[in-house]
């Protein structure tokens, strides 16, 4: 049997850190900060590592307390356009510069991330 993702990068510990390294990020980045919750840092911490330990091979604790992620459906309302999408994935760049996976694991996260980001465009630049 493979090991998940999940498990090898360190399971929920690698998750949690990787989640509060990337929000220290988002925090004080003015095109992401209005995005996210004002008055619930922890809790956007705790529905973000819960989805991505489920995504990567954990618990299935998201789904049981939220439901189908439907990403799309839950970031229409906030203006992602190519700036934003930038920025996000230079705050989990940056998170994952932190924690320093091997790099067989960092390849297979920064694919992710990147394909996630690109979907979750919303805004073309160009159309006003």
């Amino acid at each position: 049997m493979s090991q998940s993702l999940h498990d090898a990068v360190g399971g929920e510990p690698f998750f949690r850190a990787l989640v509060h390294e990337f929000y220290e990020r988002v925090w004080v980045d003015d095109v992401l900060r209005p995005m996210y919750p004002q008055d619930d840092r922890s809790g956007a911490e705790d529905r973000f590592r819960m989805f991505l330990e489920q995504f990567w091979g954990g618990a299935a604790t998201y789904s049981e307390q939220r439901g189908h992620p439907r990403l799309r459906m839950r970031h229409a309302p906030f203006p992602i356009d190519p700036t934003a999408r930038e920025r996000w994935l230079e705050c989990m760049r940056g998170a994952l510069d932190v924690l320093d996976p091997a790099p067989l694991h960092r390849a297979e996260l920064d694919d992710y991330f990147e394909r996630a980001a690109t979907a979750m465009l919303n805004r073309n630049p160009l159309i006003r």
